[in-house]
């Protein structure tokens, strides 16, 4: 790997980690069609540190009051409060994709799921559960932030789990999940973002701890350079979606996935892309 290449990578993981497109797809293809061999399931994880980071950093004032609401309904044993509910809704919402990410690590990082051939093809299937999401919450008063509950986080963490499987995304995932449990779009996004930080996090450092060899043929130097540079395209990209998402949904990203996914398919028949 290239300095070079490692800065398109930091800039296609900061742009596409908070956009429904999947992040990880696009790491796998970006490669692909520059003729090299795909960085792995662990480069990715590691990288995505950096746009965790400035989720972090983006959000901390929300972050700060959700452990804050959390830690004080230990002490009065009450989850009544907004702050405590966001943060026991991450908590429970997190299990989900930690337990199955464990136990299918080494289906997740196969040859087989990681196939661009599979990767087209829950570009579509992603597609077609944002756009029934989009479809369901239209017409709806969803529910603001004030009236979140705590089985929403277990809802949203539930649909998480799908962003294992390359190309069906994260926030993709759980801001369908959220859509489909009652939340408007200004929120669910943004409780999407909250719920990235603890399961984003725990992969990227047990990736950094478990795939030392991995990262080492990638290059320190290039894992670094990339991870920053997706700290940086990452935080400058939150504010744009969730003014974007507010206003026009997500229906724009349904249509590129599926313009996405018919170009993979068609460079791949054609013996374009290997």
């Amino acid at each position: 790997m290239t300095i070079v290449e490692a800065i398109l990578y930091g800039i296609v993981q900061g742009l596409t980690e908070w956009l429904p497109v999947s992040s990880t797809a696009h790491l796998r293809i970006l490669p692909s069609l520059l003729g090299k061999p795909d960085p792995g399931a662990g480069f990715t994880a590691v990288i995505q540190l950096g746009t965790t980071l400035a989720v972090l950093i983006f959000f901390r004032k929300e972050l700060g009051a959700a452990i804050g609401g959390w830690l004080k309904s230990f002490k009065k044993g009450s989850k009544s409060g907004v702050d405590a509910k966001v943060g026991w809704g991450v908590f429970w919402g997190t299990f989900p994709i930690i337990i199955i990410g464990f136990l299918a690590q080494d289906f997740i990082k196969s040859d087989a799921v990681r196939s661009l051939y599979v990767i087209a093809a829950t570009l579509m299937l992603g597609g077609l559960l944002m756009l029934g999401a989009e479809q369901y919450a239209k017409g709806r008063k969803g529910r603001g932030e004030a009236k979140i509950e705590v089985k929403d986080g277990l809802v949203v963490g539930a649909f998480q789990a799908l962003a294992l499987i390359p190309g069906m995304s994260r926030s993709g995932s759980t801001i369908s999940g959220a859509l489909f449990s009652g939340l408007d779009r200004n929120t669910a996004a943004r409780y999407s973002f909250l719920l990235s930080v603890p399961s984003v996090a725990a992969a990227g450092l047990y990736e950094l701890y478990k795939g030392k060899a991995e990262l080492l043929d990638a290059g320190i130097t290039n894992v670094l350079v990339a991870t920053a540079v997706s700290f940086v395209v990452g935080y400058a990209s939150i504010a744009l979606l969730l003014k974007f998402i507010q206003k026009q949904g997500i229906g724009v990203f349904v249509l590129y996935r599926f313009v996405v996914a018919g170009v993979l398919l068609l460079m791949l028949q054609r013996g374009l892309i290997q």
